[in-house]
């Protein structure tokens, strides 16, 4: 997702500088963004580590002089399908205590620069449990409900320096690695598992990477100038209603 995203961040005109802990996957999204033409620059920083993260910030702004987004896209391992009742506590805390860290820590480095030259987006990413009731989703679930509430709050301090804060909400896209890997392994239990989540959205389907990618760059955008401290979401409707009752016989008298 998060290489869905640069690469939309290039097209768009951006100089996207991409960082992450493995430099291998990173600079392929890089190649890919200079071959189609873009302007991609590779460093490799730890997400969970706050002096990493602040030299990072320092290079890019000595390098053109403003960040004006900041996305953190860091995955965390999760333990999941396990009932709360059952689940180990370090099993539960651990996405929390990772996912919330690391996205504090690179929006608060982003923020401070953001509020010296009074301009700047700052945008992160959950998914549907952190906005309904979810089973099973252990950690996970609380994790996004906790990174959401940071993103409004942090919006709310950094509006007076001009600086927009706002989370996208995913449905969870099927062409994303994590779901084609679980589906190149598993086909045939993986295939009703994507029916159901279909069916739990309004639109019967779920959202792309593309669709995530493009929304990303609207709200980053002067077009979403005064959108700040909001969840977007694009999960298809699923955390608007589970309505997988509904169907085209429902009201025909079938």
């Amino acid at each position: 997702m998060g290489g869905a995203v640069a690469r939309a961040f290039a097209g768009a005109g951006a100089r996207v500088f991409l960082t992450g802990w493995n430099l291998n996957s990173v600079q392929k999204v890089a190649d890919e963004i200079l071959a189609a033409g873009g302007s991609a620059d590779v460093a490799q920083v730890d997400a969970l580590n706050a002096m990493q993260i602040a030299q990072h910030i320092d290079n890019v702004l000595k390098k053109c002089g403003s960040v004006d987004i900041s996305f953190n896209a860091t995955a965390t391992s999760v333990v999941q399908n396990i009932p709360l009742t059952e689940i180990a506590v370090d099993d539960f805390m651990n996405p929390l205590t990772q996912m919330l860290k690391t996205r504090f820590l690179t929006a608060i480095a982003a923020g401070k620069a953001m509020m010296t030259q009074g301009s700047g987006v700052i945008l992160s990413l959950t998914a549907t449990p952190g906005g309904i009731g979810y089973p099973y989703t252990a950690g996970f679930a609380p994790a996004c409900s906790a990174i959401e509430t940071f993103s409004a709050n942090l919006a709310a301090e950094l509006g007076f320096y001009g600086v927009r804060v706002v989370n996208i909400r995913s449905g969870g896209s099927p062409d994303s690695k994590v779901f084609k890997d679980a589906i190149d392994s598993e086909p045939e239990s993986m295939a009703p598992i994507i029916r159901a989540m279909e069916n739990d959205t309004m639109l019967k389907k779920l959202p792309q990477m593309a669709d995530i990618a493009n929304t990303a760059v609207f709200l980053v955008s002067d077009l979403a100038g005064k959108i700040t401290g909001v969840t977007v979401d694009v999960t298809c409707g699923t955390t608007a209603g589970l309505n997988y009752r509904v169907g085209s016989d429902t009201f025909s008298g079938k």
